[in-house]
């Protein structure tokens, strides 16, 4: 590893200390945190630190935990044992004043989010449920464990409400040997935090200069300052910079938040929120070089002997900054490199919360993942028992007579069945436009990208399938399949030429969709053509009814509720944006397609 590499990990570490030092003084005001890392020794000793700091309770949240477990309900063994409802804690109930640690955070059921999300606000956990009204306090911090692939990531809905986002993925295990957990009520701490704030150097900037405090006292206002800092940075949620005042106030104990805190709490909470850099002069335009302004004659003699009297005087201080413009300064050196680097390109700064496959779900009676459960007859499904006792259970003692003291009475209102929800295979149908000089071309990409999601579909449980059209009609080359094999075979055979049946393309390619969905999978149709029409169904030339058949094309396609992709491999941008529109399809212009970039949009229009 380079130095600035071993530099900017350690550094990461050095965070990561300091955000569980300010988490461990107070979890619920600040929320949590999202720690990004695999699972390794690097993260297990961050949990071991805050273990062995932290005297609060720490609850480890399963995956796939129900409602019952979490939020608490009836307890059926003891319910049944004394013949009187008996309620248990949930495991939020039972971390109030402590630490809920999260794995697999990037993968929560949202119905788990919502109740988290709720609980994060309110600080209670409402439990309605079992014949059960009541309210328990639970005050408690997360920590969500990120461990997500590229294209994985924590809902935006709970991660917002967290005060800390940390990346330990570049961290190596030496780099976290000798460096102590800094205490936030430490006097020391601040003050070495003081002295060492106004020099931090700027990787990007250079030496960021001694900023002397500002006359106005308005902008010295620490929400004033943080709230600017966020505004710089395109954060629109209040919840960064109300976050950011709170880490500043543990920081700074009972004091009012100094340079070095402000400084602390932009780099640590508002600069992995950012969505754009901020402008480097905010004051106003300077004044370019080769333009100078006017200056009046009766001045010049004064420019001159000022001039002459400057040198010998020693050379002028640097220019002093607002404490705002530090601590921006501050939050801008903290950007992450990866997002500054697509924040610099202009692209998006979040990746996307889909994974896994991307069909849609489906309820089912007797297989996929259980979602609960609801009153129904068990001749058809699954008879959920322990759902079933825990609804009879309240009722048992005007059920039972005298003589049955140790008897369920179960009526048949009681009686629970599973529910299942499965995920429908996604199956991507590229119909291709076959004809022309340029086929060859666009038959290359074609068949490259398809050979790339048949590489995946083992993994993703994905189908694909072609459609090609050209000359007078379409034809279906490719019926749905995951076979390799098969689809090479398929796609060496294809040829290409003729004129460009757009409307028998696009009817081809609705008529397997509709099969796909009738079967249970999701479609998702992948059109790569320019969009010029000049062969109707017909089979009779003429670009303005060819046109006008692919318009009307597209719209059944809407009809049906059919996701669609436009991929427009024309040489001039727009020729197949109509019929995207008509469609109501995305549309994607790719003048210069290749096997990579139509396999990226893909999974775009499929997440």
């Amino acid at each position: 590893m380079s130095p600035p590499a071993e530099r900017e990990s350690s550094s990461a570490w050095d965070d990561a200390l300091r955000a569980l030092s300010l988490l461990t003084a107070d979890p619920h005001g600040l929320g949590g945190l999202v720690l990004r890392a695999g699972a390794g020794p690097v993260r297990d000793r961050w949990l071991d630190l805050l273990r062995a700091r932290f005297t609060g309770p720490i609850r480890r949240l399963p995956p796939g935990i129900g409602d019952d477990r979490l939020i608490g309900g009836l307890d059926l063994p003891a319910t049944l044992r004394s013949g009187r409802p008996v309620a248990q804690s949930g495991l939020l109930a039972e971390a109030d004043g402590g630490v809920v640690v999260v794995p697999m955070a990037e993968r929560l059921d949202p119905g788990i989010v919502a109740r988290l999300a709720h609980a994060l606000d309110t600080g209670l956990v409402v439990l309605e449920r079992d014949g059960l009204a009541a309210r328990l306090p639970a005050r408690f911090g997360l920590v969500l464990l990120d461990e997500g692939i590229e294209d994985e990531t924590i809902a935006e809905a709970l991660s917002d409400r967290l005060a800390f986002r940390l990346d330990l993925t570049g961290v190596s295990l030496r780099e976290t040997d000798g460096h102590p957990v800094p205490d936030p009520d430490d006097a020391a701490s601040r003050e070495a935090r003081a002295s060492e704030a106004p020099m931090r150097r700027d990787a990007r900037e250079g030496r960021m200069q001694r900023a002397e405090p500002p006359s106005d006292p308005d902008r010295d206002d620490p929400v004033t300052v943080l709230c600017t800092a966020a505004t710089a940075l395109g954060i629109a949620s209040l919840r960064g910079p109300l976050l950011a005042l709170r880490a500043a106030r543990i920081a700074a104990g009972d004091n009012q938040p100094s340079e070095a805190e402000l400084m602390e709490a932009a780099r640590l909470v508002l600069a992995p929120r950012a969505t754009r850099l901020p402008a480097a002069d905010r004051h106003g335009e300077a004044t370019a070089p080769d333009e100078k302004p006017e200056t009046p004659p009766e001045t010049v003699t004064q420019q001159t002997e000022a001039a002459e009297d400057k040198d010998s005087e020693a050379p002028p201080s640097p220019p002093t900054k607002a404490l705002d413009e530090v601590v921006l300064d501050a939050a801008r050196a903290a950007i992450p490199d990866d997002l500054l680097t697509r924040l610099l390109a202009g692209g998006p700064s979040l990746r996307r919360a889909e994974a896994g496959r991307k069909g849609s779900a489906a309820a089912s009676s007797l297989k996929g993942r259980p979602v609960g459960n609801r009153p129904g007859d068990p001749r058809r499904g699954r008879l959920d028992l322990i759902a079933t006792l825990r609804t009879a259970a309240p009722w048992q003692p005007l059920r039972r007579g005298t003589d049955e003291a140790q008897r369920v009475v179960v009526a048949a209102e009681d009686i629970r069945i599973r529910r299942y929800r499965q995920r429908s295979e996604t199956t991507a149908i590229f119909c291709v436009d076959a004809s022309g000089s340029a086929a060859l071309e666009r038959l290359a990409e074609a068949k490259g990208a398809v050979e790339l999601l048949l590489a995946e579909a083992y993994v993703r449980r994905d189908r694909v399938a072609l459609v090609a059209f050209r000359g007078t009609g379409a034809e279906v080359l490719l019926p749905p399949t995951r076979s390799l094999v098969r689809a090479k075979r398929a796609l060496a055979g294809l040829p290409g030429g003729g004129g460009t049946p757009l409307a028998a393309g696009l009817d081809a390619a609705a008529s397997l969709g509709l099969a796909v969905r009738r079967a249970g999978g999701t479609p998702v149709i992948v059109l790569l053509t320019d969009g010029r029409a000049n062969v109707a169904r017909s089979g009779l030339g003429g670009r303005a009814l060819a046109g006008e058949e692919a318009l009307g094309a597209g719209r059944a396609l809407r009809h049906h509720g059919l996701r669609t992709l436009v991929i427009d491999t024309g040489s001039r941008p727009d020729g197949a944006r109509a019929l995207a529109e008509a469609a109501q399809a995305r549309y994607c212009p790719l003048p210069m397609a290749d096997a990579g970039s139509v396999r990226a949009a893909v999974r775009a229009a499929t997440a």
